[in-house]
C-alpha cells in the first residue's frame, strides 16, 4: 500500500510512518499541501493522510483541489488527521471531500480502523500487507 502523509510537523510524520511500517505500507511525506498535490500528480497513492492546519494552503483547500480533478486521482481516499476538536470538524471535513477523520495524537488502532472502514466501503485497491 502506498500512502502519502501531508503534514507540516516532522515528528507527526515519523510517528505515523512507524505505525504504517508495522503493517508493511510505504509512506511518502509532504511537508505542505502544495508539495502533496504535486506528489499526487507524479505518483499513484492508495490513501492520502491530510493535516488541516499547515502553512500556505490548508488541508481542506487541498482536498477540494484533489476532488476537482478530472482523472481517477480525484477519487483517492483521504483521511484527515487533525488536532482540531471543534464540534463540527468531522462533518465539515466530510462535506469538503474527506473520507475519514482521525484526531491527533494518532493512535495506531484509530488509523487502522479508518483504513479498514475505507476497505469495507469498497475501496478494494487498498490492502494492508
Amino acid at each position: 500500500m502506498n500512502i502519502l502523509f501531508v503534514e507540516d510537523d516532522a515528528m507527526n510524520r515519523r510517528v505515523v510512518r512507524d505505525m504504517l511500517t508495522v503493517a508493511g505500507a510505504n509512506m511518502d511525506e509532504a511537508p505542505d499541501a502544495e508539495t502533496g498535490l504535486r506528489m499526487i500528480d507524479e505518483r499513484d497513492y492508495d490513501i492520502v493522510l491530510m493535516d488541516l492546519r499547515m502553512p500556505g494552503m490548508d488541508g481542506l483547500t487541498a482536498i477540494r483541489h484533489l476532488r476537482a480533478r478530472t482523472d481517477a486521482k480525484a477519487n483517492v481516499p483521504v483521511i484527515v488527521v487533525t488536532a482540531d476538536t471543534a464540534i463540527d470538524i468531522c462533518q465539515n471535513c466530510v462535506d469538503q471531500g474527506a473520507d475519514e477523520v482521525i484526531l491527533k495524537p494518532v493512535a495506531m488502532s484509530k488509523l487502522f480502523d479508518a483504513i479498514g472502514r475505507l476497505i469495507a466501503r469498497g475501496n478494494q485497491s487498498i490492502m494492508l500487507a
